[in-house]
């Protein structure tokens, strides 16, 4: 395991409060952001970035639940639907994760990337219901705080979700990433759920799937607590300052803003994987 300096520490809290604010502006948790500030800028090796971006996605998961508990935007019963099949993945990438090589796993998280920004960038502007309409067992109503409208909207292909998600708990697992970044898409683009609220509803499920993971990184030595220490309290900050702003950006802005990152994440970790 790396020595942990006052600096590294530092440094850590510093990228995981930029990872925190993007996370909880796009509700993907921040580790497909954290992940490559880790490897990339600070040289972690890339299992040990994994599990100190778990540690962090617990943290902004609470945060962003805790501050978006009271506007209806979480969708409770779809998350737990979902959660089913995503702590089920996640605890099969655990596994999966100790199998394969650091390039091996930079350049699956490289070609993720590039598959999501492209769906993103992809997707049609959302139409929503009328407010009378009926939502279904799973769907809802809420508030757009950026418009001030009423939004109803139903959940399509509910077994395309759970796939999903199973494989958002895999590869969250496998890549440090909490899911958010596979769920939030395909909540979006396949099932008709809003950006916002499977942006939320996301972030509540990450929570669940990052703590079956971090569970698998510390038993095998590779989570380090005074690294995690300073990347929760990062992620929190940073939480908290991306809450703020999410409330008034539109949702076609934050799926280009998503889109626009992934593909230089994605870009970056090609070239550190080849080198």
């Amino acid at each position: 395991m790396t020595p942990v300096t006052p600096l590294l520490a530092a440094a850590t809290l510093a990228v995981s409060t930029l990872a925190g604010s993007l996370g909880a502006l796009l509700g993907i948790g921040g580790g497909v952001f954290l992940v490559p500030f880790l490897v990339l800028g600070l040289g972690l090796p890339f299992h040990e970035a994994a599990g100190v971006s778990l540690a962090a996605v617990i943290g902004t998961s609470s945060a962003v639940s805790a501050a978006t508990a009271g506007r209806a935007v979480i969708n409770l019963r779809l998350g737990m639907v979902l959660e089913v099949a995503t702590a089920a993945g996640g605890l099969a990438g655990g596994i999966t994760a100790q199998l394969l090589a650091p390039s091996t796993l930079q350049l699956i998280f490289a070609g993720m990337a590039v598959g999501v920004a492209a769906i993103m960038a992809a997707r049609p502007d959302e139409v929503a219901l009328p407010a009378t309409e009926d939502p279904g067992p799973l769907g809802g109503r809420y508030v757009d705080t950026a418009t001030g409208a009423i939004l109803t909207y139903r959940v399509d292909r509910l077994s395309v979700g759970l796939f999903a998600s199973f494989l958002a708990g895999n590869l969250s697992t496998l890549l440090g990433i909490g899911g958010g970044i596979i769920k939030v898409p395909a909540l979006v683009t396949w099932c008709g759920v809003p950006m916002r609220v499977a942006a939320a509803t996301s972030a509540f499920m990450i929570g669940v799937t990052a703590t079956s993971g971090a569970v698998i990184y510390w038993g095998n030595g590779d989570l380090s607590p005074a690294l995690a220490a300073s990347a929760v309290i990062g992620t929190h900050l940073g939480s908290t300052l991306g809450l703020r702003f999410s409330g008034r950006a539109r949702a076609r802005n934050l799926r280009r803003l998503l889109a626009a990152v992934l593909i230089v994440v994605a870009v970056l970790m090609i070239v550190r994987a080849l080198a």
